[in-house]
């Protein structure tokens, strides 16, 4: 598994082609359209990233969702 930004791509992708040669049966290589280890798609995390809605939790994100209390939204455009 790697992770690495768009510009990247090219040259994970080819390092994992060239490594899977080391290893017996069937390797795959595969791009994923979610952003990082997050449940949310590119487009999505960064909408959602701009409006304030995800609170960066180490190596994930917490979303902020309408429900509970108010004055966590409040002040924040687009929530």
């Amino acid at each position: 598994s790697v992770r690495t930004t768009e510009e990247k791509i090219e040259i994970a992708a080819e390092a994992l082609r060239r490594a899977k040669f080391k290893f017996a049966g069937r390797q795959k290589v595969h791009v994923s359209s979610k952003m990082g280890f997050t449940p949310f798609s590119k487009e999505d995390y960064n909408k959602w990233k701009a409006c304030g809605r995800l609170i960066p939790n180490g190596m994930d994100v917490k979303w902020l969702s309408s429900r509970g209390p108010l004055h966590r939204l409040i002040g924040r455009e687009n929530a």
